[in-house]
């Protein structure tokens, strides 16, 4: 059994007209799982509805302890990419599980977003990773520490 756990960030943003303001909306995970065939084999729960930059200390708390409280040992954790790194450091000290961030640099509601790819690379990931923390972005998989946000580019690569 995998657990996901959904906190926001652009892969469940939705846009309100051309005042390009926006909202983190009910996330499309089940949606683009079932789309993908898998129609099982995890538990999704919702930990909040915020943009990464949004996040603070205590909302990494939060993530951690909700982490470590899963019986789950694979978690899948959707996450905006802005504060991604920060969190998968919070989550380093986590042991005996596999801990996989996945986000998009689009919402998934848009026609030309990484979302879905994203998704099931990490879904695949998660699987196949020994314990640990890591990034799935960017079609590569990263270790928490080990990755950074290249803003400029668009795209995660190793730091």
């Amino acid at each position: 059994m995998i657990q996901i756990f959904t906190t926001g960030g652009t892969i469940d943003k939705q846009y309100f007209d051309a005042s390009s303001e926006f909202q983190i909306a009910a996330s499309l995970v089940p949606e683009m799982l079932q789309q993908a065939g898998i129609e099982g084999g995890y538990r999704l729960t919702e930990l909040m509805r915020k943009d990464s930059l949004d996040l603070d200390d205590r909302d990494r708390v939060c993530i951690r302890d909700a982490v470590v409280g899963s019986e789950a040992h694979r978690i899948l954790l959707t996450h905006g990419t802005d504060t991604m790194t920060a969190t998968a450091e919070v989550l380093s000290g986590v042991t005996g599980k596999t801990i996989v961030l996945v986000g998009a640099m689009q919402p998934a509601r848009m026609s030309r977003s990484d979302a879905e790819f994203n998704l099931g690379f990490a879904w695949a990931a998660v699987q196949l990773l020994p314990p640990g923390v890591y990034i799935a972005m960017s079609g590569g998989v990263f270790e928490a520490g080990r990755v950074r946000k290249n803003r400029a580019a668009q795209r995660f690569e190793p730091a």
